[in-house]
């Protein structure tokens, strides 16, 4: 039990979030980094106009596993950075005690003479803002998109299976021409297709140039290497894709990560906050869908299921509550607060940087923690709930005024004089029925047995125009 976390993230909701502190904790922050510096220590011995010596696969092979941070070396890392550890006084510098805790590995190994090449001509920001986009994109592809796309797929195959119930529509809350339930959903599902899209269609990027992006100590040491080319090389490699979605219905990739040339010291975090914003969107869009929910269960057009032993209300034994789409809402807002926030902040820095993004970053998994409990909850809110299908018919049945639009259009339509205001005076405001309908189309002396006959054929649940088609027609296929 975790009685003492301040945090939900790491208490109540830990059993969802915690795979995500393989992408957003401490101990991955410091992996991804480490990883990061490893690799770019690698580029330059392979990068053959540095002439650095050749290294031997058993050489090669130490410094791969070094990629693979223990917890005794967090324990260095963090001791160097805060208290100091052996003859390393603490840096009070975080990725400096990377570079130190580096070099402690190389010391006393073969690879003793090369350590000066750990973090050679870097600064900080150069390894952090690869180790973020890494991080993001992991988490992103490896655990919150195959999560979406579940929700997204579930949804539209309970779109199509519904697509034929017809459903009252409301505008403004009141009454309005009908739906049906499967269009309904689908319109969500539409939604957030254009959202999904657009992460597929959009990056984040990466830079890899110097205290403030001219490559100055490059250039100075090595003027004849193209290092503008060494830096692209590097980082198109280091962010290749490594993994592959896990989910039924895609194994795309989609987020990627660019390398981006022109920077001050820090990249721009502009593609950051793109996909915050694309996130805020695609989240506003489940909140919608959790508040209509909630609305329909309100007025028992959906039923909720009873589960176990899950009471609704400790005094009102009958009560069975909307409480995943509840959950899922307040999730949402409460991520959308922070993905607002870091799109607003991050793309911010003053002059060519400032330090107020670095601790901003560090709750980026916070975002996201919340977004995965929210998905898990609106994913669970629908298994629970079916379609009271008597409900729902009786209940456009009995707002039989909904049909006076197709009336007037038809009339309209066959020249009668002013049915809109014949309708309007016949129905605003008025207790009607099918019968009074049928009365009001009967004494209308303008118009053809054929037409008239039409009138008197429309129904409620026949007046939904193309509701189903557009449902059945819909590709819900990405990319």
């Amino acid at each position: 039990m975790h009685m003492h976390n301040i945090s939900p993230i790491d208490g109540k909701y830990k059993k969802t979030t915690s795979i995500l502190s393989n992408y957003f904790s401490e101990k991955a922050l410091i992996y991804y980094r480490v990883y990061v510096e490893i690799n770019y220590f690698l580029s330059l011995i392979d990068e053959e106009t540095l002439k650095i010596r050749k290294i031997s696969n058993i050489e090669r092979e130490f410094l791969v596993s070094i990629c693979n941070v223990t917890d005794e070396d967090l324990r260095i890392v963090k001791s160097i950075e805060t208290t100091g550890y052996n003859d390393i006084k603490a840096t009070n510098h975080d990725v400096k005690a990377i570079e130190y805790f580096i070099k402690l590995k190389l010391k006393d190994t073969s690879l003793s003479d090369l350590k000066e090449f750990v973090h050679f001509c870097l600064t900080s920001e150069d390894i952090n803002n690869i180790a973020y986009s890494l991080m993001i994109r992991d988490a992103f592809n490896n655990i919150i998109y195959p999560e979406l796309i579940e929700i997204y797929h579930e949804l539209y195959e309970r779109a199509y299976d519904k697509r034929d119930i017809p459903m009252l529509a409301r505008t403004h809350g009141q009454p309005a021409s009908p739906t049906t339930v499967g269009k309904e959903l689908l319109v969500f599902v539409e939604r957030l297709k254009k959202e999904i899209t657009n992460i597929f269609n959009s990056s984040l990027y990466a830079k890899l140039n110097g205290a403030t992006g001219n490559y100055n100590s490059f250039n100075v040491v090595l003027p004849d290497v193209d290092w503008i080319k060494f830096s692209r090389n590097f980082i198109e490699k280091i962010c290749e894709k490594t993994t592959e979605v896990s989910t039924k219905y895609s194994t795309k990739l989609p987020i990627k990560i660019k390398f981006n040339a022109v920077t001050t010291q820090i990249e721009n975090h502009d593609g950051l906050c793109s996909l915050f914003d694309n996130m805020k969107r695609i989240n506003n869009i489940l909140v919608d869908l959790a508040q209509d929910a909630w609305r329909y269960i309100s007025d028992g057009w959906l039923v909720l299921t009873k589960t176990g032993g899950e009471v609704g209300s400790s005094t009102m034994p009958h009560k069975i509550n909307p409480i995943d789409f509840e959950n899922a809402e307040g999730n949402f807002l409460l991520s959308n607060a922070l993905f607002e926030f870091f799109s607003r902040k991050l793309s911010i820095s003053r002059l060519q940087r400032d330090l107020s993004d670095s601790t901003v970053l560090r709750n980026i998994g916070v975002a996201f923690a919340h977004t995965l409990v929210a998905y898990k909850s609106i994913r669970r809110g629908f298994l629970k709930v079916g379609v009271n299908e008597k409900k729902v018919i009786d209940e456009l049945n009995s707002s039989p005024e909904v049909i006076t639009e197709a009336l007037q259009t038809i009339l309209r339509f066959k020249g009668l004089d002013s049915p809109y205001e014949m309708l309007k005076s016949f129905s605003q405001g008025k207790e009607i029925n099918m019968e009074k309908i049928r009365e009001l189309i009967s004494s209308i002396e303008k118009i053809d047995t054929e037409t008239k006959m039409k009138l008197l054929d429309i129904t409620p649940s026949s007046y939904i125009g193309l509701a189903s088609k557009i449902v059945k027609e819909f590709d819900p296929k990405i990319n």
